[in-house]
């Protein structure tokens, strides 16, 4: 017991022997605890929103990637299904017109109701535009082949809004429907161009020489005025380039139109001395 005494003896006299704080001090050691509590909850707060916030825009870049990767594949399929319609419309002879051009229009039916459906559910609001370098090659081809089709069926151009009202049943009413714009139908019609010199060519040599040279008219037509349009455009890598190889193709029609006039005495075996009016312009047929 005395020894216990004495220990805590010797405590207490530690106890005042040691420096006192101030209460000046003791107020500023609670403040700077304070302080560092609330700085602490502070940064928890702001990493927990950071995070939310990056989780939020991972989420986001991941669906717009897979939705542009959809959109890519829709993109694919109209292309390689126009480029049917495309082929199928070149087996036109005179002994197959009306079979060729109602398969043809079939199977454009086909590319509106299933891929260009597909493509239009995929891009609402500005993802129309986000996205139209991902989905602008299956539009062009799908111009290309309408207004293709169109030329074959009544030697007509089909415009930008004629083209726009047969996708119009396919959108969502409640929703902006999906309109192609005036880039990706001029482009599209540059590439018509080639398929038109083809078809030119081909008619010469089956002798249709009138409709090879209505093409030449036609195509000529579309370069004046795409001369006139092409300039006022923003600076377009892809329709500079188109202009140069529709140039060609123009050249080309022209050469073979020319060369069947100037030794035209050569091919009237084939043409006959009445030079009949081709079968796609709704005249004589060739016999």
């Amino acid at each position: 017991m005395l020894g216990c005494s004495s220990a805590f003896q010797r405590v207490a006299s530690l106890m005042l022997m040691a420096p006192k704080l101030k209460p000046q001090r003791l107020h500023q050691i609670a403040e700077s605890g304070a302080d560092q509590l609330v700085k602490k909850a502070r940064t928890m707060t702001t990493e927990s929103s950071m995070k939310d916030a990056f989780s939020t825009y991972a989420d986001y870049l991941n669906n717009f990637n897979e939705k542009r990767e959809r959109v890519v594949k829709a993109s694919r399929d109209i292309t390689m299904n126009s480029k049917k319609v495309i082929f199928q419309v070149h087996r036109l002879s005179k002994d197959n017109k009306e079979e060729v051009l109602e398969k043809a229009g079939k199977d454009l039916e086909a590319v509106r109701e299933q891929h260009f459906a597909r493509l239009m559910k995929e891009l609402q609001g500005t993802d129309f535009w986000k996205l139209r370098r991902a989905y602008s090659p299956g539009v062009q081809e799908y111009v290309e082949a309408a207004t293709f089709y169109k030329f074959c069926v009544s030697g007509t151009l089909s415009t930008l809004d004629e083209i726009n009202a047969t996708l119009s049943p396919l959108s969502d009413p409640s929703l902006e429907p999906l309109q192609i714009n005036i880039l990706d139908y001029i482009l599209g019609l540059a590439d018509l161009t080639g398929e038109l010199m083809r078809m030119a060519i081909g008619r010469i040599s089956d002798g249709e020489v009138e409709f090879a040279q209505r093409i030449c008219q036609f195509v000529r037509q579309i370069h004046r005025e795409l001369l006139l349009v092409v300039p006022q455009m923003d600076d377009s890598y892809d329709m500079k380039s188109k202009m140069e190889v529709m140039l060609q193709s123009v050249i080309k029609i022209e050469n073979a139109c020319f060369s069947v006039h100037v030794r035209g005495s050569e091919y009237i075996p084939l043409l006959g001395d009445d030079a009949p009016t081709s079968f796609l312009l709704g005249g004589a047929d060739v016999e």
